[in-house]
């Protein structure tokens, strides 16, 4: 492969997707706010990595000068979350990289980045929100998201994740369709969302944040399903993926206690033994 680390492909993908929205969907994207996002990310990452203290086998201890899980983050706020202004962006920014320094058990961060740093602007904040239709539903953009996710999905072996969420949602979805008497049209309507997927392949298999152990992994993103489906459909919140994931990040931690796996490393490349 040419490059070494699949975070590069990550960083790669995220920003073309972030080129083509603008391009072909017309979003309100302002410019500055992408700059404030990717600038208050990758500074805050600098500065508390220089005043964390190295853990004792020195695993986790971040590093200043490998800022690429910072990027990330940055695009994948840029890419859901939408402001009024620039102060709630840097907030939103600032916030996710702080989580995974300060929320943390076992030397692990629990809640990933770009979701807490979603769910912390909509909570503290008058101007933040989520456009979960904004891919619109075109198959095309399905087949992208999933050649990108797939081939990045294949590298860290977190396929099982992505599938129990999507599985259980979709067979959710499939049972209140036949309940209600709706056409089939309608329960592709519900399920070709370019956000879902989004959602379903690059946050909710954040190799660092989600249980390691493959049953933990399951059985959690079969209860983020269940509990997506409850809010979207009963409650009649939009964003509901986000606060299901919210909701679920810190029983990330018991799973991997219940469930003992080696840990996912990025250094390895795959999975390093948790002691």
């Amino acid at each position: 492969m040419l490059l070494k680390d699949i975070r590069d492909y990550q960083i790669l993908f995220l920003s073309l997707f972030l080129i083509l929205g603008i391009g072909t969907r017309d979003w309100t994207l302002r410019p500055e706010l992408i700059a404030v996002a990717i600038a208050t990310c990758l500074i805050t990452q600098y500065i508390l990595s220089l005043v964390q203290v190295r853990s004792e086998d020195g695993e986790d201890a971040p590093n200043p000068l490998n800022l690429r899980s910072a990027l990330i983050t940055a695009l994948g706020l840029s890419l859901l979350l939408r402001a009024d202004h620039w102060t709630t962006m840097a907030f939103a920014a600032a916030s996710a990289i702080a989580s995974k320094f300060f929320l943390r058990v076992n030397q692990k961060h629990f809640f990933n980045p770009a979701n807490f740093g979603i769910i912390a602007a909509l909570v503290f904040t008058s101007d933040a929100w989520v456009s979960p239709g904004q891919w619109g539903e075109d198959w095309w953009y399905g087949l992208l998201f999933a050649g990108a996710g797939g081939m990045i999905l294949q590298r860290v072996g977190r396929w099982d994740t992505t599938a129990a969420f999507l599985g259980a949602y979709s067979l959710l979805e499939a049972m209140r369709n036949l309940w209600l008497g709706w056409t089939w049209d309608v329960y592709l309507h519900r399920l070709m969302s370019g956000s879902l997927l989004l959602f379903a392949l690059f946050m909710v298999t954040d190799p660092r944040s989600i249980p390691n152990a493959r049953m933990g992994r399951v059985l959690w993103a079969v209860g983020i399903a269940i509990v997506t489906f409850l809010l979207r459909n009963y409650f009649f919140i939009p964003t509901a993926v986000f606060w299901a994931l919210f909701m679920f990040a810190p029983l990330s931690i018991l799973f991997d206690v219940i469930c003992t796996a080696p840990r996912f490393s990025w250094l390895s490349d795959r999975v390093q033994v948790t002691r």
